[in-house]
């Protein structure tokens, strides 16, 4: 049976071999840097299992030392020139967006089909993890496709996933910590604890500021938290669930569903949301790497008024 342990050590085989060339590229002063970093996400991925809850927190504690203190930096490994580029974009046009697509397709088709035929009455896959493999798969289709087609040098996408991941830097792995740091506010009652004096600063149980306390919280857990996702336990434990659902009556769909797009406001004005907006202001090579967030602004706080103002009167009818 195929497990998201199979796709843990696919991932892990890739970032060993980016840790690797690292380590092998003199070009690159900060090489060994490099190296460690992408060693340890490597090491995560590969034995995070077996190396135990404290081996797994020296891990993360070494991950933070190399970028808190710039042990880590952008790589220029030889790759294709712009011209070279430039002949591939004019022979080849947008059917070079062809293999991307194979990976999409190849989660959607096989989901699909494995649920919805017969074949998942074989086991092949670990249940619920049916979208990962197709997932996974897909990629493994489309690198072969590539290689198939156009030929490239054997390292080539290596090198590449080098150049971008070194580009993206340590913001790559933000989102995998900040949902672990979800799951831990959680587990110690931080949303208890906000409940609380929730309940203590609004007056009468007013709806409206409960409804907008709820909102704002969400948005600004977000921005702590990097992610909704992370954040939403916390604010639904503290005032989700028991004041708006429970003491107001409130329908579960609404404020769940349009709760977690207050929080997406929030994700649009926080570098802690780092692969919505610093990796593409690193991608894009923009000056400024707060660009992206500045430019939301004026989006995210009139969209978070609306998602309050739609808790409030569609949720209690």
């Amino acid at each position: 049976m195929i497990t998201l342990h199979w796709l843990y050590a696919l991932a892990g085989a890739m970032f060993a071999a980016i840790a690797l060339l690292s380590a092998l590229d003199r070009s690159n002063r900060k090489r060994f840097g490099n190296a460690a970093f992408w060693g340890l996400m490597a090491m995560s991925l590969l034995a995070g299992d077996r190396i135990g809850d404290f081996g797994n927190g020296l891990l993360v504690l070494g991950l933070a030392g190399l970028a808190g203190f710039g042990f880590i930096g952008r790589s220029s490994p030889a790759t294709t020139s712009d011209e070279e580029r430039q002949r591939w974009s004019d022979r080849l046009g947008n059917r070079l967006f062809l293999p991307a697509l194979i990976i999409p397709a190849t989660a959607l088709l096989g989901t699909l089909l494995y649920n919805h035929t017969s074949l998942g009455g074989l086991g092949w896959i670990e249940p619920k993890r049916e979208t990962y493999v197709f997932l996974a798969l897909g990629v493994l289709l489309a690198l072969a496709t590539i290689f198939i087609w156009l030929r490239p040098p054997a390292v080539a996408p290596l090198q590449e996933g080098r150049r971008l991941i070194d580009a993206i830097g340590w913001a790559a792995v933000l989102p995998q910590m900040l949902a672990a740091l979800g799951v831990l506010f959680a587990a110690a009652g931080v949303g208890e604890i906000i409940g609380y004096g929730a309940q203590m600063i609004i007056p009468g149980g007013s709806l409206f500021l409960t409804t907008a306390v709820f909102g704002i919280g969400m948005a600004l857990f977000t921005m702590i938290m990097g992610n909704a996702f992370a954040a939403f336990p916390v604010m639904a434990s503290a005032i989700g669930v028991p004041l708006l659902i429970r003491y107001h009556g409130g329908d579960p769909a609404v404020v769940g569903a349009v709760g977690m797009l207050a929080g997406f406001c929030g994700t649009l004005m926080t570098p802690m949301a780092a692969n919505f907006n610093l990796v593409p202001a690193a991608l894009l090579e923009l000056k400024d790497q707060y660009a992206v967030i500045k430019a939301q602004v004026a989006t995210a706080l009139p969209l978070l008024i609306i998602n309050i103002a739609i808790i409030y009167f569609a949720a209690f009818r």
